[in-house]
């Protein structure tokens, strides 16, 4: 059966926001990217093939979508934070998102996925209250949980646990960006790779599916930086990814820093390269949810082609043609500069 998840805004803030562990939050992020349901906002148009493989051409079978409502309206809509947003309960957000998505592509079955900012930043009772309300609506199969590497306590991960032990589908994702502590430092993560592995660990100590989020093209990042990032994910141990281009949004001091020509986002070109050849040294067994992401148009600045998500895919896809290769073909080796001349 066809599952398609259903990106949802509960209200969280980050601790790299709200002064715990900084303020600002990433430099790379605007509030208005975490706005799942797009339609005048800005949306994080994510090239999610979720679950599925991604060396076809054919239009993935899992994409995320827009918010959602169900009976824990009054959890749904706290602020966790000020300045956080004010999103609408849960059951309204699905209630938006789940005729058009299943309309545009036939999907009956649907993964709640808690998308924006930190969405295990708060008490364990707060967030079943939050879980249980999406659980509860009756088209929905599982739980898809964003988060960061430092705010997954051990209660925390016992109720994901809980949840994946009655049957229901359940994946933890943590947002790694990249696994120098330099990078991650200049883009004010408020977290190191330590953090990263500690909760890796404990994740699939427990049986919960794990999927990490990388980003291509960092600051002061080359294209080596995102091989040695792979290959420390894949050793600690990770069962699906997510890659895509840091792209620079409004609003944000990575736009000032793009502004002042102190940051260059990666070529079109590039980045088909660079993420063909990730594709190619991950093993098969590992599930890529996502290969490229943008933001919607009117918030997005650069670079211009990764709002052209299909173009994106299929000429990932196509590269890998062009080579006679495919995910999994290079796992194992160490990566080293290719031309893949044509």
């Amino acid at each position: 059966m066809r599952l398609h998840k259903i990106a949802l805004d509960a209200g969280f803030t980050c601790p790299n926001r709200d002064g715990s562990k900084g303020i600002g939050g990433c430099s790379f992020c605007n509030n208005k990217s975490f706005h799942p349901q797009g339609a005048g906002r800005g949306c994080p148009r994510e090239g999610e093939a979720a679950l599925v493989k991604p060396t076809s051409r054919q239009q993935s079978r899992s994409k995320d979508a827009a918010p959602g409502d169900t009976p824990a309206d009054k959890a749904s809509t706290t602020t966790h934070s000020a300045g956080a947003r004010d999103p609408a309960p849960l059951a309204a957000q699905f209630a938006r998102a789940r005729d058009r998505i299943a309309n545009g592509t036939g999907a009956r079955r649907f993964i709640a996925y808690f998308q924006a900012y930190t969405n295990t930043y708060a008490q364990v009772d707060e967030l079943r209250a939050l879980y249980d309300a999406a659980l509860a609506e009756p088209d929905v199969a599982g739980l898809s949980i964003g988060t960061r590497p430092d705010c997954v306590p051990p209660e925390v991960l016992d109720l994901l646990a809980e949840y994946r032990d009655r049957g229901h589908e359940v994946w933890l994702e943590l947002g790694l960006q990249s696994s120098f502590d330099a990078t991650l430092l200049r883009v004010n993560r408020g977290h190191g790779f330590a953090e990263y592995v500690e909760a890796a660990k404990a994740t699939r100590a427990r049986g919960i599916p794990l999927c990490c989020h990388l980003i291509v093209g960092l600051p002061g990042e080359e294209e080596s930086h995102s091989h040695v990032s792979l290959d420390r994910v894949l050793d600690v141990g990770v069962d699906g990814l997510k890659l895509h281009a840091l792209h620079v949004v409004k609003h944000t001091r990575l736009a000032i820093e793009w502004k002042r020509g102190e940051y260059s986002p990666l070529g079109e070109a590039d980045y088909i390269r660079i993420a063909a050849d990730l594709i190619e040294r991950t093993p098969w067994e590992v599930v890529f949810h996502r290969i490229t992401g943008t933001a919607s148009k009117d918030i997005l600045i650069a670079p211009a082609w990764c709002a052209k998500k299909w173009d994106i895919l299929n000429g990932i896809a196509d590269e890998l043609a062009r080579r006679c290769s495919r995910q999994g073909a290079r796992a194992g080796h160490a990566w080293k500069r290719e031309s893949h001349a044509a």
